[in-house]
């Protein structure tokens, strides 16, 4: 049995942010077997995780490209990769049979021709938990906010902790941590519809639109009168200029992205250095794949928190391979809220 395969390419490299026009949706035909003695997999993907890191695999050149496998450089016309949940449709591998649901690295398409080492792990259908967790709170987003805030940070009782991008798919889980230990969280956000998000559903203790704000060393200042002890940092930019500036001595920064600096070559932090020095502010970068070793305590920590209801979980879901150029250009001009996915086919 032979199918029709829609994937998605990128047309060009891409320095600057991304529009629609940047991509190409293809078709191809993909026959739903292997050949025999093959350890080929199909599946046919469900889910496609839409991140923001990806825009760095599409330039001509970024640091990240030679960091670590999940940042390599995408070839212009070729499909892309992903972090994809999908239904096995046929396996040449023992150790995959039909049906079987896995999460990996797959295509940006309908369906996925791999190996068993695009396969991460298989699902167990009968979690009590949605699937596109597993790609979310529960997969890497979630790593991300939990290690970038407990690992590198080591947060009190009682801290006064600043996330940017706080109503994305990172930002939400880590003020809903600090606020779980007993921090005083303010988030920012770039409309006040996610204003009111992150106070009246996330639990945030305050939240302002960054986009209404003149001054954000004034604004920081305003909300956080006695200093910020944490700073979560999604955004880079003039935002982390500000917090350096009102950081309290010993203050951290766990840096997990710098998006405001991924789609303009020109712009580039200049935090002040003499208060890094002066106040000893530790900045740091951080993957998650730095903290597989906590990955089981992650898991166990927020599964617990997801069943007593005390981790709210916003996923933002597009449907269909088409709707995967708008879904990701959404990333970059504040279309979506929490974790973005596309939905490509519906579950067994």
């Amino acid at each position: 049995m032979e199918v029709s395969n829609k994937y998605i390419v990128v047309k060009h490299h891409i320095q600057d942010a991304p529009e629609e026009c940047d991509f190409e949706i293809k078709t191809g035909a993909l026959k739903l077997s292997v050949d025999s003695g093959s350890n080929d997999i199909i599946v046919k993907n469900l889910y496609i995780s839409i991140d923001p890191y990806q825009i760095n695999r599409m330039k001509s050149h970024s640091p990240s490209q030679t960091a670590i496998n999940f940042a390599a450089p995408i070839t212009p016309g070729q499909a892309i990769d992903a972090l994809v949940i999908g239904k096995v449709v046929y396996s040449g591998n023992a150790k995959f049979e039909k049906d079987d649901l896995v999460m990996g690295v797959f295509s940006w398409a309908e369906y996925s021709l791999i190996n068993e080492e695009n396969i991460i792990k298989k699902l167990d259908p009968s979690s009590q938990f949605p699937l596109t967790y597993h790609i979310g709170v529960l997969g890497f987003n979630g790593l991300s906010a939990y290690a970038g805030f407990f690992e590198v940070c080591k947060p009190q009782k009682g801290e006064k902790v600043f996330v940017s991008a706080a109503c994305g798919s990172v930002g939400s889980l880590v003020g809903q941590y600090a606020k779980l230990l007993g921090c005083y969280v303010v988030g920012c956000a770039g409309t006040q519809d996610k204003v009111t998000l992150l106070k009246d559903k996330l639990g945030f203790d305050d939240a302002f639109n960054y986009k209404e704000e003149k001054d954000l060393t004034s604004t920081l200042k305003r909300y956080f009168p006695n200093g910020i002890d944490i700073y979560f940092d999604n955004v880079g930019g003039e935002m982390l200029e500000a917090a350096v500036e009102n950081m309290n001595e010993f203050g951290r920064v766990s840096v997990c992205g710098v998006i405001s600096e991924y789609t303009d070559s020109e712009k580039r932090s200049s935090p002040n250095m003499l208060n890094v020095v002066y106040k000893r502010i530790n900045i740091r970068g951080f993957l998650a794949a730095d903290y597989m070793n906590v990955f089981q305590e992650f898991i166990d920590k927020t599964s617990e928190y997801l069943r007593s209801g005390r981790l709210n979980v916003i996923e933002d879901v597009s449907s269909g391979v088409e709707s995967i150029p708008s879904a990701f250009v959404g990333l970059f001009t504040g279309n979506n809220v929490g974790k973005k996915i596309v939905k490509v086919a519906e579950e067994p």
